[in-house]
């Protein structure tokens, strides 16, 4: 199957760059490089991009999109998490800009023996990386039922994660779950019918919190977002596009602190804390898809794109 992904938040996204034509760029979550080639199209003969994925058909995919460009761009095979050893292999030690779209992408939810849907029956896999060993079969038939629960209820924000970790620990016990075909059918069974006819896929929130757990989405956006800010030339930008509250809070929560940093106490008349601003967040409040794009790509429906500008930092 040929790697296809529509591009969300595209022309908000790539605006949001203010791209300078001779400037470094990354688009550290590649997928089938949408963004990387409108971002290409706006450099000079000087301007440069790497793109960062871990999927190995992402990267082949996007090695034939952006072939046109040639060694104006770079292509790493890892997790972003790593961006700053992996420019660092590149002799790029600051950039002006970074796109983060994360999320699963188009291809990996309609490539059925990905594992990442729960509408096609395949194998439980759910790996972004293929090269790592561990799959969404582990965490279902070894994770305790306190664990299943923790994950379901936190990164699936499911009210039944009780229920379903319940029914996953009971049905286990009979037969291992190998396929996302099982898995669906126990959920549904966990969550009560009438809940099920007005909320969707019953399985929807237990297939992102095990996708979430199993590839650390999370952690790694965390971990990675101030260093990634600390790597933007002064007027760079880092552009986040998130598909669900739990990491838009993340984002939303980082470039917030690293706007003001400050943490000293409301009466202080000063600041003496010594933690100064990196920067200032651009978009107040987050930009969604409009009606066009809604209507056309119905999976940007709960797309938000934040933005966060590095300035130089003052008063050290």
């Amino acid at each position: 199957m040929a790697f296809k992904h529509t591009s969300v938040l595209l022309k908000e996204t790539v605006d949001g760059l203010a791209i300078k034509p001779d400037g470094i760029y990354v688009d550290a979550t590649l997928g089938g490089g949408g963004h990387a080639y409108e971002v290409l199209k706006r450099l000079g003969d000087k301007g440069r991009l790497v793109g960062i994925d871990q999927d190995e058909a992402a990267i082949e995919a996007a090695g034939e999109r952006l072939r046109e460009f040639g060694d104006r761009v770079t292509i790493i095979r890892s997790n972003y998490c790593d961006m700053k050893s992996q420019l660092k292999s590149a002799d790029i030690e600051k950039v002006d800009g970074i796109v983060l779209d994360l999320g699963v992408s188009s291809y990996q939810l309609d490539t059925a023996e990905r594992g990442f849907s729960y509408r096609m029956d395949a194998p439980l896999d759910m790996r972004m990386d293929q090269r790592q060993q561990m799959t969404a079969k582990d965490i279902v038939n070894t994770y305790s039922e306190t664990e299943l629960f923790r994950i379901i209820r936190d990164y699936g924000e499911d009210r039944f994660a009780k229920n379903i970790a319940k029914h996953i620990v009971q049905e286990r016990t009979k037969k291992t779950i190998e396929t996302t075909g099982q898995l669906s059918e126990i959920i549904s069974h966990a969550i009560p019918m009438k809940i099920q006819k007005t909320s969707g896929h019953p399985a929807k929130r237990t297939f992102q919190a095990l996708r979430i757990e199993l590839n650390h989405e999370l952690d790694v956006l965390k971990n990675s977002l101030d260093e990634m800010i600390g790597l933007l030339n002064p007027g760079g930008r880092i552009c986040i596009i998130t598909f669900h509250s739990l990491e838009d809070r993340i984002v939303k929560s980082a470039f917030r602190k690293n706007e003001n940093p400050c943490v000293c106490p409301s009466h202080f008349p000063v600041c003496v804390c010594g933690n100064v601003s990196r920067g200032c967040v651009i978009t107040k409040k987050p930009i969604l898809p409009g009606e066009e794009e809604l209507k056309d790509n119905s999976r940007a429906k709960s797309a938000k794109l934040r933005i966060f500008e590095r300035r130089e930092e003052t008063g050290v």
